[in-house]
């Protein structure tokens, strides 16, 4: 998993379960009801305005951005300088078994493309429609998301006004007042934490990933296209620099 993504879900779980454990028992937070409410009402409502292919998609997507960390932009420099380095005396044959070595499928898929001499235009243009399809993958999963987080906060509502009816409709039991305002306060809490610990995080999450994959699909887009036209390379670190922020680039100059 992402480290930055494990270690400030563990961070936020562990505040709050520590504010609830020094202000009393843990177990009066956890109430039934309520988690039937917040969760499986956020959940078929999100299911109700998406597809059931996005909505199962939107675990998968998350799952394997979190779990797939994306390669560094100065070590995707490095590894084509190399490569083009290697074509440039061998000829693109060579890459045929750096492709059977690589991980990253876009890499592989355009190395692939390079060793079967396939044209500039249509490398460009197969990796372009693959990214494009990513970037339709990552929206769709951040935006159910997104849902599950505006849903979640909503129907803690509902279940406060659930909780406030119940209390209500038996105020001469003093009994059942109790269990009504812990249903009408935890739903709220409930909704709260689904909402702003565990869906706007990972919607967010996913939008940056979107951005970050699509410039690292464009420098290796450019790095293969430069490769194609049997460019110097020891031009290409500077030309894939660019994209780089500029304290990366700095200590790539230095280097």
């Amino acid at each position: 998993m992402d480290l930055a993504t494990l270690i400030g879900l563990i961070g936020a779980v562990s505040t709050i379960v520590l504010a609830i454990a020094t202000g009393g028992s843990a177990g009066m937070f956890m109430n039934p009801a309520s988690i039937a409410i917040v969760l499986g009402g956020t959940l078929m409502i999100t299911l109700m305005r998406s597809s059931l292919a996005n909505f199962i998609g939107a675990v998968g997507v998350a799952g394997r951005s979190f779990g797939n960390p994306l390669d560094k932009p100065e070590d995707l420099i490095q590894k084509f300088v190399e490569y083009a380095d290697m074509v440039r005396k061998d000829g693109m044959i060579v890459l045929e078994s750096k492709a059977s070595e690589e991980k990253n499928d876009f890499i592989k898929r355009g190395l692939e493309m390079l060793v079967d001499g396939k044209d500039k235009s249509f490398v460009r243009g197969q990796l372009t429609k693959d990214t494009e399809l990513m970037t339709l993958r990552h929206e769709r999963g951040s935006d159910v998301w997104g849902a599950i987080g505006d849903f979640a906060p909503a129907m803690g509502m509902i279940g406060t006004l659930v909780g406030l009816v119940q209390m209500l409709a038996n105020m001469s039991d003093p009994k059942s007042i109790g269990p009504a305002m812990a249903v009408a306060l935890l739903t709220t809490l409930y909704g709260a934490f689904l909402a702003n610990v565990i869906a706007f995080p990972i919607q967010q999450k996913l939008k940056q990933r979107m951005v970050d994959e699509a410039l690292n699909n464009e420098l290796v887009l450019t790095a293969l296209s430069f490769m194609q036209d049997g460019g110097n390379p020891r031009v290409l670190e500077d030309k894939l620099s660019i994209y780089l922020d500029p304290v990366a680039r700095a200590k790539l100059a230095k280097g």
